[in-house]
């Protein structure tokens, strides 16, 4: 409202409380400017955080996929798959020290260990997929089998899964607070019966792909897995009436601060807070086969 009268006018302009246009521009244009880089950061934010989002889900995809090339590579010498995959915010990890097998088969008197190259106890790595939490979380605790809802680290039939993968966000955990999906070896068991001269035999077959470790380098430059089967090894126990199969975790025991434990592996059944165990009672007399795949694991550039 312009004044009505020139000693109104004289007044106003003679007030030092009054800011002058150019003084009033340059405020109300900072405040835009601020208000433009709040807006500018917000958004960048939202949209790293939908992609990181979008990387983690297709990197799902990825695991499953690693997961059955596995399945396909662990029972043929020689053989070599590269699988590529693409990330951003996440990282590609191979954990060398995941699962300890051993096998133990029941011969009507007592429970004999099965040794693999004159080794008991038998260990393999995971594959794991790492987003910061910074960028994408699921919650803590949180824990999703992508393949099957089956608890137990034995899996029956000819289509069952040989590789357990999962979400999961578990913190904290020494190697940092991430949201992980993770492809760890799991058993696959059989029971043909093959019937010869007319006497039919039972037969119980179990597979276990063993992960170890080859180059880990270039993990940014170039992004794939390479998988190569190393060699396969067998085992057969003839009259055998029960199997005894039990899991330990390097990493996870008591003295450990790396966190990969019962409760990361979330596996059945338990036989205490840091095994799991599970005795099968087979037929009288029956052949148990024990094979193991062993599989290099190269991430990055070969």
């Amino acid at each position: 409202m312009q004044p009505r009268n020139p000693q109104q006018k004289r007044k106003l302009l003679n007030n030092k409380k009054a800011a002058s246009p150019a003084i009033s521009t340059i405020i109300m244009t900072a405040a835009t400017i601020v208000l433009v880089l709040v807006a500018m950061g917000y958004s960048n934010d939202f949209l790293g955080k939908r992609m990181a989002e979008n990387e983690f889900s297709a990197n799902r995809q990825f695991m499953l996929t690693t997961g059955l090339q596995i399945d396909d590579i662990a029972w043929t010498i020689g053989r070599t798959q590269t699988v590529r995959y693409t990330s951003s915010y996440g990282s590609m990890t191979f954990e060398s020290l995941a699962l300890n097998y051993t096998f133990e088969v029941y011969d009507g008197s007592n429970f004999i260990p099965v040794t693999f190259e004159g080794v008991t106890g038998i260990t393999t790595g995971m594959i794991m997929f790492n987003m910061p939490v910074s960028m994408y979380t699921l919650g803590n605790n949180y824990f999703e089998r992508l393949i099957s809802t089956n608890t137990s680290f034995i899996q029956q039939g000819p289509s069952a899964p040989i590789v357990n993968v999962y979400c999961i966000e578990k913190m904290p955990m020494r190697d940092g607070s991430y949201v992980r999906i993770v492809a760890v070896p799991t058993i696959r068991m059989l029971n043909p019966s093959i019937t010869s001269l007319g006497t039919p035999t039972n037969y119980y077959k179990f597979y276990l792909p063993t992960l170890i470790r080859g180059n880990l380098t270039d993990l940014q430059l170039s992004q794939s897995i390479t998988l190569t089967g190393m060699d396969i090894n067998k085992q057969i126990r003839n009259e055998i009436s029960k199997v005894r199969i039990n899991i330990t975790f390097p990493n996870g025991m008591p003295l450990s601060t790396a966190g990969f434990d019962l409760d990361f592996f979330q596996l059945e059944p338990k036989l205490d807070a840091y095994t799991c165990s599970k005795t099968i009672d087979l037929q009288e007399g029956s052949v148990v086969e024990l094979y193991l795949g062993k599989i290099k694991v190269s991430v990055g550039k070969v």
